[in-house]
């Protein structure tokens, strides 16, 4: 097995792990470089018996043009913020774009949900690591936020509040 390989199957299992440990995930295991994907945020619980009022996705650097997915019964906001850089998506240069979504409703502790969004992965998101999209769930009186990220030589597993992520994929060869 070439390093490459065994850092890669390291990686998935750790991001494997994070999504059994933590209370909010993503559907969604892997995305490819350079194309556009669909995201699925699962909320499996409340918190502490309180039911979620609201669901804020803040996007990753490396991620762009993205658009939610209106729920039913749900309101949905998004807050467009500059990138850190211009993009180059499709022959245009984008300089701005959905950095943060937010979803207002209600969603019993009792009950599980998804909400989406679709985003290009750009180049930006470097191959066989994983791209952390941190959530926080928000309660009446509390709020779960699942944000935090491994450091250097830390594995999710030591976290206590893990944002979900996925793996980044590199781009078909033509």
């Amino acid at each position: 097995m070439s390093i490459k390989t065994f850092s890669l199957a390291t990686a998935l299992i750790v991001a494997t792990a994070q999504s059994a440990l933590a209370h909010a995930t993503l559907e969604q295991e892997s995305v490819t470089q350079n194309a556009t994907e669909k995201l699925t945020v699962r909320i499996g619980h409340g918190c502490d018996g309180a039911p979620t009022l609201r669901v804020r996705v803040r996007i990753p650097e490396g991620m762009i043009a993205v658009k939610p997915m209106p729920k039913a019964g749900w309101t949905l906001e998004t807050a467009v913020e500059p990138y850190a850089t211009p993009y180059d998506y499709y022959g245009n240069t984008l300089t701005e774009g959905v950095q943060e979504i937010v979803w207002s409703g209600e969603l019993d502790d009792a009950h599980y949900d998804e909400f989406v969004f679709r985003a290009h992965v750009t180049e930006i998101a470097e191959t066989d690591q994983v791209l952390y999209v941190p959530v926080v769930q928000e309660c009446a009186d509390a709020a779960e936020r699942w944000i935090e990220t491994p450091g250097v030589g830390q594995s999710s597993d030591d976290l206590e509040m893990p944002a979900p992520g996925v793996m980044v994929q590199p781009a078909a060869a033509n």
